[in-house]
């Protein structure tokens, strides 16, 4: 770790809890590129399989450049599904527009690219218009998946991005959350319509519910008041159960459908899973009653990587409207796509829960920094059971570095 290039970045933790104070020094600090040049990381330089991790210390420092601007020190970040395709080249022709929206028309190079999506670290500098954040603060978010990403000493997000972290977790519990989080309130709220107040007694089954997104869907739902059935499989279900699904369907025995089909119908259909799973998913639905089947599994990535961005996007809008149409006239089912999205005001609602001991974190493994590319070979084997976790920072170096942050000021106040 680079951690005696970054001493400087400790100062507003380190120094006391005083936030102006932290804000003006870490302020002067980070305007100075003599002290603050470069940072560790794991990035890669190609698309691939996991022999292109490649971890170094020279990836420039993402300072604060904009108002609304918040440098975060990663204490801990987790690797989720995502990360594994994005390594892969997953979405890039999409991304790498938005990262540059000239990149169709001039020469545009995404790497060395960081991933990881999820973080849990302190803040140690914000823009001039930064109101709700300040230097010393523990925070947690999720990045956004065109922005560089947490397996890195630093990020630099918005403010809107940025969240504070449950008082009740540690870095690594915490990091285990956000991704998962955003992505399974975009589908369940967005895209299936329910909410605190609506999902008292609604039926909803979730395909795939051990991972991340299926263990934090079940406890926000239950949390809500809902009826949750799983599916997942034998040895996962202590799992599910621990963590308040009513009735559990193991996938590996039978005829997974046909069991479904025994139960009552249900209000919304979350699927983790793809596949041909819609196939027999849509008639457990509630004909003619608002029902929704919400996949996190959509082709628009995938379509314009392989067919370009207008073809891609085309064809996967037609397929959507296709299907939509179809389930809506002949069963008054909604069919809709749900999408990832990073949002800190959300993760505010998803602290209180967590705080309130109403979600808990899912940590299947965790490792250190120096690690990750085993880490990732982990999340390759499927089957997770909850999040894969990396310690990017210790608590032990946080002190060292103040430690040794002090005596430098020191030594420059004797000069």
């Amino acid at each position: 770790m680079a951690s005696v290039r970054l001493l400087c970045l400790f100062n507003g933790r380190a120094a006391g809890w005083s936030k102006t104070l932290a804000r003006t020094g870490c302020r002067n600090v980070c305007s100075s590129p003599s002290r603050l040049q470069s940072m560790s990381a794991w990035v890669i330089d190609q698309y691939g399989s996991s022999g292109v991790l490649r971890h170094t210390e020279e990836i420039p420092i993402p300072t604060v450049n904009f108002a609304h601007d918040v440098m975060i020190n990663v204490s801990a970040a987790s690797l989720n599904p995502l990360d594994l395709n994005m390594r892969g080249g997953y979405g890039a022709t999409l991304l790498n527009l938005r990262r540059d929206p000239l990149s169709l028309v001039n020469s545009f190079s995404e790497f060395p690219l960081i991933l990881g999506r999820d973080l849990s670290g302190v803040v140690v500098d914000c823009g001039s218009g930064v109101t709700h954040f300040a230097p010393g603060d523990e925070v947690w978010a999720a990045i956004p998946p065109w922005k560089q990403g947490s397996l890195a000493e630093y990020v630099t997000l918005t403010e809107y991005e940025v969240s504070y972290k449950p008082e009740s977790l540690s870095h690594i519990e915490a990091a285990s959350i956000p991704y998962v989080a955003n992505t399974a309130l975009s589908a369940l709220v967005n895209a299936g319509g329910l909410c605190r107040e609506n999902s008292f007694n609604k039926r909803v089954l979730i395909t795939g519910a051990s991972g991340g997104v299926g263990t934090f869907s079940i406890q926000l739902l239950k949390a809500w008041g809902a009826h949750v059935t799983v599916t997942c499989s034998q040895n996962a279900e202590g799992l599910v159960r621990g963590l308040g699904a009513d009735e559990v369907v193991d996938y590996t025995a039978g005829d997974v459908a046909e069991k479904l089909d025994m139960m009552e119908r249900f209000d919304v259909i979350l699927d983790n899973v793809g596949e041909d799973t819609e196939e027999w998913a849509m008639r457990l639905l509630k004909p003619w009653s608002g029902a929704k089947y919400v996949t996190l599994v959509s082709p628009l990535l995938l379509n314009t990587d392989s067919m370009g961005l207008l073809d891609g996007s085309l064809h996967a809008g037609l397929t959507l409207h296709n299907k939509a149409f179809q389930n809506i006239t002949s069963s008054g089912v909604f069919y809709r796509w749900a999408f990832y999205a990073p949002d800190g005001p959300t993760l505010d609602e998803v602290s209180r829960l967590v705080d309130a001991g109403k979600i808990l974190p899912v940590v299947e493994a965790q490792f250190p920094f120096s690690q990750v590319p085993q880490a990732f070979q982990k999340l390759e084997q499927g089957h997770a059971r909850g999040k894969t976790v990396v310690e990017v920072a210790e608590d032990d170096e946080y002190m060292e570095a103040a430690e040794s942050e002090q005596k430098v000021q020191e030594t420059l106040q004797q000069n």
